[in-house]
């Protein structure tokens, strides 16, 4: 009877114990919490996400994965049934994208909100998602290594045996030049040099030249300066114009005095006795005594 008492206490006791770990490994996975159930709809591949992942809601962990299978009416697309706390407030704006744990290669779907909607989620509303950045950089590395493979292809036919020819005949050709314009350079040195001798003399000439316009102006002050080389002429011009009136009665006197003298000379010639006897009188005129009529001289 004793062993039968120990045997059924034993039993007791790992009953009580089961119920009790199950308990707390209910309490522990969060069973208590009341969950809902969403649809996540996608067409792109979800690599790393299994059942139980992870479902983050801006970096929150809001549920996890209730399962994974392809749409058995469009095989195209993948069904994730989710589930999340019913507390938490989902709008119509709601998309997911897939993230990734470090480098372990797990995933888990990452919920985010562009903040434009207005209405709340509904359970029966599919929630779209969208391509992660590791799938875009992935298919832009993609189309980067189709474009370099493409280039690699170009330049397989651009550097045949033809194009090296001539490729390097160009390098050639480039030494040549580069050779020339060493000798070209060379010549042109003392072309410089002189060049920039006859800068400094022009910047000499100029120098002077606004030497000599700072003297011309100052002549040109003092000429227009009171009693200057303008004051003087105007004056002389003045005294000018009172001798005129003066020189033209003396031209006119000398005028008339040639004229006399002119009248006396021809008077001499034609009478040069005057000069010894005097002037002889003049003929008697009409009516005078000893005048003789013209008629009476003719024969």
């Amino acid at each position: 009877m004793e062993n039968r008492a120990h045997a059924l206490i034993a039993g007791l006791f790992v009953i009580s114990l089961s119920i009790a770990i199950a308990m707390v490994a209910m309490w522990f996975s969060g069973s208590n919490i009341q969950r809902v159930n969403y649809l996540v709809v996608t067409k792109e591949s979800v690599s790393g996400l299994n059942p139980q992942s992870a479902v983050h809601f801006r970096g929150v962990n809001i549920g996890r994965v209730e399962s994974i299978e392809f749409d058995p009416g469009n095989p195209q697309q993948i069904l994730i049934q989710i589930a999340i706390d019913q507390h938490v407030m989902l709008s119509n704006t709601v998309y997911a994208q897939l993230g990734y744990q470090g480098v372990t290669g797990l995933a888990y779907v990452q919920l985010n909100d562009d903040g434009f909607g207005t209405k709340r989620l509904t359970s029966d509303t599919k929630i779209p998602m969208r391509r992660s950045l590791l799938d875009e950089v992935a298919g832009s590395g993609q189309d980067l290594l189709t474009n370099v493979n493409k280039l690699v292809l170009k330049m397989h036919h651009l550097l045949d045996d033809q194009n090296r020819e001539h490729i390097s005949q160009i390098l050639q050709n480039i030494d040549k030049a580069t050779r020339n314009f060493d000798k070209i350079a060379s010549h042109v040195q003392p072309v410089l040099k002189s060049f920039t001798d006859l800068t400094v003399e022009s910047g000499t000439l100029v120098k002077r030249l606004d030497y000599l316009l700072g003297e011309i102006n100052l002549a040109v002050t003092r000429a227009n300066q009171k009693e200057g080389i303008f004051d003087s002429v105007s004056q002389s011009t003045q005294e000018l114009a009172n001798v005129i009136p003066e020189l033209h009665k003396v031209t006119h006197s000398i005028t008339r005095s040639s004229n006399n003298l002119d009248r006396v000379l021809r008077q001499f010639e034609d009478n040069p006795q005057s000069l010894l006897f005097g002037r002889s009188p003049a003929a008697p005129g009409p009516g005078e005594s000893g005048f003789i009529s013209p008629t009476e001289t003719q024969p």
